[in-house]
């Protein structure tokens, strides 16, 4: 059953986190026998944690191509190095991705279109947790937004004409979101701001903290929740995927040096490995079939979507965004090619 189809969860996020971190800390690798043999991957934010190991298990898979991108090109230089010495048969490309930039998410888009003929599998890791308000000058966003909702999208729809005329003709492609948990603990409190992108951007009706990143994700469900009804499962299938709370990655950077020293390590006793991580990834990008389109996967389970956007007032500000969206991204007619997906 689709995400859009169950019924909200009722429980606390307290409880949902500790039950997904507890009872689904081993998370099983993909079906003995899998096999990724002449297919190509990108995986972005791959130089690195989480990122890097799914790489790595990609490549564990016989993929042919595989494509990792890092905002810095000596960074994923280094990461591509690594994975070739382990597996030398494969293609390894390491590329430069800023989310933070929507020229560079257009170069990239581009490259793909020109270098690449086959593209079956995308899974887009890359992803920042600024605690503090930050604005990037050149988009004039906050950096929450920017990278984990508006970037994120604007890749996404680029992505997917590509997707559908390069996918391997047996299976259609796949575009694997990360996504967090924490979206179900997101309070939006900003969510009746008209215009709503431009209040994310003020100081005084933006959001900071664990709220900016986790709003900055649910934002993210609403658009896909939105996209999917204008992409056919049989072109490119699209999915949100949490890896849970996972030890060994730098999403934790930004956190102030108290909880860094004191918060992490004990929440460290219930986090799951980058591998068991890695293996969410790949449940949604290479298990899972047309049935997780438009699902969002947790604990490698397709789970309902935030309560909010099964009611009234969430579809409301759906619409919103999603109209809002269209129009932030227009330069690179983000709502053309949406169209140019539907049959």
């Amino acid at each position: 059953m689709a995400s859009k189809d169950l019924a909200p969860l009722t429980a606390s996020w307290t409880r949902i986190y500790l039950t997904s971190q507890i009872r689904h800390n081993k998370i099983p690798a993909p079906t003995p026998g899998t096999t990724l043999h002449s297919k190509a991957a990108i995986v972005t934010g791959a130089n690195t944690g989480i990122g890097y190991e799914c790489a790595r298990q990609l490549l564990s898979l016989k993929v042919s191509h595989l494509i990792i991108t890092s905002r810095d090109q000596q960074r994923a230089t280094d990461a591509a190095s690594k994975l070739r010495a382990e597996y030398s048969t494969a293609t390894i490309d390491a590329w430069v991705l800023d989310m933070c930039s929507y020229e560079s998410i257009q170069g990239f888009a581009k490259k793909a279109n020109g270098q690449l003929p086959k593209l079956d599998i995308v899974i887009l890791n890359a992803g920042c947790s600024k605690l503090n308000f930050n604005l990037i000058n050149h988009t004039g966003h906050e950096e929450n937004l920017q990278v984990n909702y508006l970037s994120t999208m604007l890749l996404t729809v680029l992505l997917l004409p590509i997707m559908r005329a390069r996918a391997s003709p047996d299976r259609p492609g796949r575009i694997s979101i990360v996504t967090s948990g924490t979206v179900l603990s997101a309070k939006f409190a900003n969510r009746s701001s008209v215009p709503l992108l431009k209040s994310f951007d003020d100081p005084k009706t933006g959001l900071s903290g664990l709220e900016s990143y986790a709003t900055s994700k649910l934002l993210g469900h609403m658009f896909v929740y939105k996209l999917v009804d204008y992409v056919s499962r049989d072109d490119v299938v699209i999915n949100l995927v949490d890896p849970g709370g996972t030890k060994g990655t730098s999403l934790g950077r930004d956190l102030p040096k108290i909880v860094q020293t004191i918060v992490l390590p004990v929440a460290g006793s219930i986090s799951r490995t980058v591998e068991d991580a890695a293996h969410i990834y790949l449940n949604a990008a290479v298990s899972r079939g047309k049935e997780s389109h438009g699902c969002f996967i947790m604990d490698a389970e397709i789970r309902p979507f935030p309560p909010l956007l099964y009611t009234d007032e969430g579809k409301g500000v759906m619409q919103r965004l999603w109209e809002e969206t269209l129009d932030e991204l227009q330069f690179a007619d983000a709502g053309g090619i949406i169209k140019s997906m539907q049959k």
